[in-house]
Protein backbone atom coordinates (compact mmCIF):
# COMPACT_ATOMS: atom_id res chain seq x y z
CA UNK A 1 0.00 0.00 0.00
CA UNK A 2 1.18 3.51 -0.78
CA UNK A 3 1.08 6.24 1.88
CA UNK A 4 1.91 9.89 2.24
CA UNK A 5 4.01 9.97 5.41
CA UNK A 6 4.31 13.17 7.41
CA UNK A 7 7.01 13.20 10.10
CA UNK A 8 6.75 16.04 12.60
CA UNK A 9 9.46 16.75 15.14
CA UNK A 10 8.13 18.90 17.96
CA UNK A 11 10.46 21.53 19.37
CA UNK A 12 11.01 21.14 23.11
CA UNK A 13 12.09 24.77 23.64
CA UNK A 14 9.32 26.72 25.36
CA UNK A 15 10.04 29.91 23.35
CA UNK A 16 9.91 28.15 19.98
CA UNK A 17 6.63 26.55 18.98
CA UNK A 18 7.75 25.71 15.43
CA UNK A 19 8.25 22.11 14.41
CA UNK A 20 10.19 20.41 11.66
CA UNK A 21 7.92 18.73 9.11
CA UNK A 22 8.98 16.22 6.47
CA UNK A 23 6.63 14.79 3.84
CA UNK A 24 7.43 11.73 1.76
CA UNK A 25 5.72 8.94 -0.15
CA UNK A 26 6.27 5.39 1.12
CA UNK A 27 5.10 1.98 -0.01
CA UNK A 28 4.66 -0.54 2.78
CA UNK A 29 2.27 -3.05 4.29
CA UNK A 30 3.60 -2.20 7.77
CA UNK A 31 3.90 1.54 8.58
CA UNK A 32 5.54 0.74 11.93
CA UNK A 33 8.48 -0.82 10.07
CA UNK A 34 9.04 2.50 8.23
CA UNK A 35 9.43 4.40 11.48
CA UNK A 36 11.35 1.61 13.26
CA UNK A 37 14.77 3.22 12.60
CA UNK A 38 13.67 6.17 14.77
CA UNK A 39 12.91 3.90 17.75
CA UNK A 40 16.33 3.75 19.38
CA UNK A 41 15.85 2.91 23.07
CA UNK A 42 14.00 0.24 25.02
CA UNK A 43 12.09 2.85 27.01
CA UNK A 44 10.82 4.75 23.95
CA UNK A 45 7.06 5.23 23.99
CA UNK A 46 5.12 4.47 20.81
CA UNK A 47 1.39 5.19 20.69
CA UNK A 48 -0.73 4.26 17.67
CA UNK A 49 -3.99 5.98 16.73
CA UNK A 50 -6.26 4.78 13.93
CA UNK A 51 -8.06 7.74 12.41
CA UNK A 52 -10.92 8.01 9.88
CA UNK A 53 -10.11 7.27 6.25
CA UNK A 54 -7.50 4.63 7.06
CA UNK A 55 -5.05 7.19 8.46
CA UNK A 56 -2.55 5.74 10.95
CA UNK A 57 -0.75 8.00 13.39
CA UNK A 58 2.15 7.07 15.63
CA UNK A 59 3.41 9.32 18.40
CA UNK A 60 6.98 8.49 19.42
CA UNK A 61 8.59 9.89 22.54
CA UNK A 62 12.29 9.13 22.81
CA UNK A 63 14.37 10.71 25.58
CA UNK A 64 12.00 13.67 25.76
CA UNK A 65 11.81 14.25 21.99
CA UNK A 66 8.28 13.98 20.57
CA UNK A 67 7.89 12.92 16.96
CA UNK A 68 4.64 12.21 15.13
CA UNK A 69 4.37 10.00 12.06
CA UNK A 70 1.10 10.23 10.10
CA UNK A 71 0.44 7.73 7.32
CA UNK A 72 -2.37 8.73 4.93
CA UNK A 73 -3.40 6.20 2.25
CA UNK A 74 -2.60 7.46 -1.23
CA UNK A 75 -5.56 6.54 -3.42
Amino acid sequence: MRYEMIREIFNSCSNNQMRDVYVTEVETDDPLSVMAPYIKYEDDIVDRSDLPGGVIRYDLISHGLHQRFTFTPDD
